[in-house]
């Protein structure tokens, strides 16, 4: 059966710029030498990790890095925490920071802008890699949550400020923000959610509603992947998500459907113009 579908991609869509200057860092870098180490994966998306280490790039971890002597290490967009700084200088590692500028400037403010007996509470998801440096700036004493129930267990001051990950949900964090006061706590709430990110919920909502089905395409570990899929959904409840063509499932489609594309700020844009003539070829 042939379908004759209408495929278009969401030009809003593919790599925020501090995931483009991680990765330009990194081609620079193997156009020159055989290899270059990275410390975590460069982006959250397994297509291009592929693509890169296939150039050359030696994805590693903290424990892998204790290890390295005399060697260039990558610093991707998600930054790092002071304690891999002070390795690096110990073990005579060159670092290339292509930690984002937006990252930077958070991480800053939670090191610099507070009173040493000032709590601190992190709206991010656990053991992510931004989340971690975040907490690091402040020798690992702020609070990091998910989910409001996880503070239902906690003995928190009366008083101290609040903090996001830079991919989180913005009406989330607001709406957290207001329970908290609600709850009587005196909250200091900086919004520090990066507008890149953000400004994509209007544009998404924008783009899904005039298709019929929506290919969302994205790396499964990529914490902003999770939010602008939840938005595609919400808006055109004809959403799928996938990671690659592998996923296409031909039975979501009827002759003549508008297939819109989009992706996250980890997905690159060629992944998504794959998908677009896999789904041509139907």
């Amino acid at each position: 059966m042939e379908y004759n579908l209408t495929v278009n991609i969401d030009k809003a869509s593919g790599f925020c710029f501090g995931v483009v200057y991680a990765i330009d860092m990194a081609e620079d870098i193997l156009d020159h030498e055989d290899y270059l180490y990275c410390l975590g994966d460069i982006v959250h998306n397994d297509e291009e990790v592929k693509r890169l280490t296939d150039k050359g790039l030696r994805i590693i971890d903290h424990d892998q890095l204790k290890d390295l002597h005399g060697e260039k290490v990558l610093i991707r967009a998600h930054g790092e925490a002071p304690s891999t700084y002070e390795l690096a200088l110990d073990n005579d590692l060159t670092l290339i920071d292509a930690s984002c500028p937006v990252v930077l400037k958070l991480q800053n403010r939670i090191k610099n802008s507070h009173d040493e007996d000032e709590q601190i509470l992190i709206f991010g998801k656990h053991g992510h890699a931004e989340v971690i440096g975040l907490q690091g700036q402040t020798d690992g004493k702020a609070i990091v949550f998910q989910d409001l129930a996880e503070l239902d267990h906690v003995d928190l001051p009366s008083k101290f400020t609040l903090y996001s990950q830079t991919t989180k949900s913005t009406d989330r964090f607001y709406a957290i923000k207001d329970e908290l006061l609600s709850r009587g706590y005196e909250v200091k709430a900086n919004d520090t959610i990066c507008r890149q990110v953000s400004n994509r919920y209007t544009d998404l909502e924008k783009f899904v509603v005039n298709y019929d089905r929506i290919l969302f395409v994205s790396g499964k570990k990529s914490s902003n992947g999770k939010v602008l899929y939840d938005v595609c959904k919400k808006y055109n409840p004809n959403a799928y998500f996938i990671s690659n063509i592998e996923e296409i499932d031909r039975n979501w489609f009827s002759p003549n459907d508008r297939v819109g594309i989009c992706g996250a700020t980890s997905t690159p844009m060629w992944l998504m113009e794959q998908v677009k003539q896999e789904l041509l070829s139907l």
